[in-house]
Order: C-alpha cells, then structure tokens, then sequence
C-alpha cells in the first residue's frame, strides 16, 4: 500500500467516470487528477485508503498524444470543466468507453456493435444557454463566476468559453453596476448582504434572461439596475428576482419576481416553440438537443396509432415532438412550473393530443396504468438519479413494444437498463451523445425492445 507523501512516476492508461487519470502501481490503483491517457507523470500520494490511492499532479514528465493547451484562462481553477487538457477527438471516444464500461459493470446483456460512436459538434464552444454563477466579495472586491474544482470559493471571471459572448456582457455590466450603486453580495457566515447568484438563460436567437438572485426582497436600486442593463445589453428581453433566503448551497429559491419583461423567453427546438420559466428544466446545448431529440423520437418509431408516455418530460419537449406523430401521448413532471410551460407550449403549437401530469413520477405513472391507460411506447428522461423503482416495475407490468431511455448518467443508466431487461427488454441501440463538450458529462439514448415476455398482471 502507499503512503502519503510518497513521490510515484507512472503512466496514466485509463480515466475514470470524474475524468481523473487512472495509474497502477503494483497493480494497486492510484487516481490523478489532470491528467490524460497516454501521461508519464510524477505525482504525490495526498490520500492512501484501502483499495486505491489519490494522486497530485507534480509533473508531466512524457505528454500524451491527446494532451492539449487548455483554451480557457480560468481553466486551472474552476470547476465547471474537467477535460479542456485533452483534445476533443479523445474526448469523445472517452465518453463512448464510459457508456460501455458503465453496462458491462452492471452485467447488461449487450454487444459492442450496438453502440455508435459519440455524437459530436462542429463547434464545441459557446454552447450553453444556461449559466449559474455566484456572487462574493473578497478584499472588498466584488467577485462573480464558478466554483473552484471541489470547493464553494467563487473563481473571478470576465467571461466563459462555454456560454455565449452576450452572457461575459451580462458579467461585467452587472459587476459594475453592483459596485456604483454600492450592491453587498450575500455573505452566508454573517447573513449579510443582498445578491447570492446571477443565472443567464439565453434563446438560439440570443434573446437573454437574467435572474438576479437575492437573500431577501429587499433589494436597493434595483429599478435603476434593471434601467440600466437594459440600456447597455439589449436582447435582455427579461430580468426575474429569485428570492433565495435558506442557508443553503442550492443557487435559486422557489419566488420569483419579475423586474422587467414578461418573466419568460422562448426557444426552439426543430419546428417546435417552447416557453422557458426560470426554474424549468431545458437541455442547455440546443445543437445537440435537436440531435438528441431526434434520435430519440427515430428510435421510438412512433405510428399514428401509437400511445406514447414521456417520464419526466420537463415543459414538454419530447412529448410535443412525439405527439405530431402518435395518436395521444402522457407527459409526467414533477415540476409544477414546468408542467404550466407545457401545457402552453402544446397550445401555442396547436397540439392537441397531448395531456400533461404535475407530480411524482413513481405516484402517477402506475396510477395511470391501474386505470387502464397504457403506453404503446415509452420514453423516460429522468434526473442523475435515475428510474425510481415504481417507475420501472410499471413499466415492466405495463408491457410496451418499445422504452427509449434518455440518459445524462451512463451508471444509472446502465442499473435501469439492467431491470428493464429482467422484465423481458432487450436492448437494440446506443448512441452517446456530446451534450456537454469539455467535460466527463455524456448523455445517452438508448432503445429497448419488448422480445415477448409479458408483463405482471
């Protein structure tokens, strides 16, 4: 076993699911943070357990081919993206082998053949339409922008690489707006202070919604704040105040008032107009939302007869696209404010055949089925978490001819798969999916097919 303190040189020949380079030492396992396939590195012992060892980078003594220069200045600090040191070509056969080695762990009935390669950008900067950072002060300077890498300290930035060039704009004009009108960001040892976060929504059109977050209503100058962001930045079509007043880690609070516009923006996806709340849940890369969409909705293969379930279907995106195809389709969220969005975003598409449920997915899916209303094909986009237990085992009771699975977790994925085949799924198709470039994020679709076992009456 190693100890703490104890100088290694070794080759990196994997990483893991947190993007962290895997090395062996007599075969006993060593995780080194910032490093790629392929690395020679020295590296310090920081942490010595039972089963494995943690390792501080020192020194890249022999580069590997995918290493690269990251792009981004704040890089080495912050925490919003773990691969920027390796190219974006390895990035993506990283992401496949996850996905792959996430089911083989979970001893899922699958060949390597069913996987396709990860779905790509083009560009794969400036992608986000939805970014979170926090507000602080230190040495009396007002700080704004992510985490640092395993911490709550609030990394300074003027602008990301990942969001769009509108979103840096926002940074700097409501930095120094806080600092004339003399704006105290929220100190959580003393509870002092007005702003906690600032959170930027912006449609494919780039229309932008800011959310300023805030410890209380209280909030001075906040109408010649507004005046003037609007001044300097305008494709602002809304700014919300979120009201956050827990002692908690969480960026937004559940009331929200709206300062200017009309407290929502509008986005597309395909042919499809959705309305966007600032608590409701939308994919943030709209370029490989439409491709994940799509291939969830070419997978599912829906006819005109069909019944479609969408669980957890957020303000009603799959739902809407799979409904100009089948003959009625069930949407599940347990988000209320989502479920209002989606009822609008069916209306203002002129669909009819749609019909939306706000609740627990585990409570009303297998309340649906006890009243007999069954799902020809089923379509799940769940949290990290995963499938709660109830949803499966309706699942698996109700029988569909089809269950497309949409993943943002290759490990519960692969646990929900796994179930899913003991109730007699197969599965038939993989496509990972870069929704998130620069990161160890991949999201996933997956089809499963009914081979004949019926489900529990």
């Amino acid at each position: 076993m190693l100890q703490t303190g104890k100088i290694i040189e070794t080759e990196i020949i994997d990483l893991n699911h947190t993007a962290q380079g895997v090395a062996k030492i007599d075969n006993f396992v060593v995780f080194v943070q910032g490093a790629v396939t392929g690395d020679v590195v020295r590296a310090e012992i920081t942490e010595a357990k039972k089963n494995y060892a943690v390792g501080k980078l020192i020194k890249i003594i022999k580069p590997s081919d995918l290493r690269i220069n990251p792009p981004c200045t704040y890089y080495e600090q912050c925490g919003g993206c773990q691969l920027m040191h390796m190219s974006y070509e390895g990035q993506l056969k990283y992401k496949k082998d996850r996905v792959i080695n996430e089911l083989k762990r979970a001893g899922t009935n699958f060949d390597e053949l069913m996987i396709n390669d990860t779905m790509s950008m083009e560009d794969p900067f400036r992608y986000r339409n939805k970014t979170a950072f926090s507000v602080t002060e230190k040495n009396k300077q007002i700080h704004i922008g992510p985490y640092e890498q395993g911490t709550y300290n609030t990394v300074d930035i003027e602008g990301c690489l990942i969001q769009s060039s509108e979103a840096d704009d926002i940074i700097k004009i409501f930095k120094n707006l806080m600092i004339k009108y003399n704006i105290k960001s929220y100190d959580k040892k003393t509870g002092k202070g007005t702003v906690r976060n600032i959170v930027i929504r912006n449609s494919r059109i780039n229309d932008l919604m800011l959310i300023i977050v805030t410890a209380s209503e209280d909030f001075l100058h906040k109408d010649l704040i507004v005046k003037e962001l609007i001044s300097n930045i305008p494709n602002i079509k809304t700014i919300v105040q979120n009201i956050n007043s827990k002692n908690t880690n969480l960026v937004m609070g559940n009331k929200n008032i709206t300062l200017y516009g009309e407290g929502t923006i509008n986005d597309t996806i395909d042919d499809l107009v959705f309305t966007i709340s600032p608590e409701t849940f939308f994919q943030i890369n709209p370029v490989q939302t439409e491709k994940l969409y799509k291939t969830s909705i070419e997978y599912a293969d829906i006819s005109k007869d069909d019944v479609c379930f969408d669980i957890y279907c957020g303000i009603g995106t799959i739902s809407l696209m799979a409904a100009k195809q089948a003959r009625k389709v069930y949407g599940v969220e347990i988000v209320e404010q989502s479920i209002i969005n989606a009822r609008e975003n069916a209306k203002n598409n002129d669909i009819n055949n749609v019909e939306f449920f706000a609740g627990k997915a585990e409570q009303i899916v297998p309340k649906l089925y006890k009243q007999s209303i069954k799902a020809d094909i089923v379509i799940v986009d769940p949290p990290r978490k995963g499938c709660e237990k109830e949803v499966i085992d309706t699942i698996i009771n109700m029988a569909p001819k089809k269950v497309v699975y949409v993943s943002c977790n290759p490990s519960t994925l692969a646990r929900d798969v796994k179930l899913l085949e003991s109730g007699g799924f197969r599965l038939q198709k993989i496509q990972p999916v870069d929704q998130f470039p620069w990161t160890e994020h991949v999201e996933c679709v997956i089809l499963m097919q009914n081979c004949g076992i019926e489900g529990k009456k």
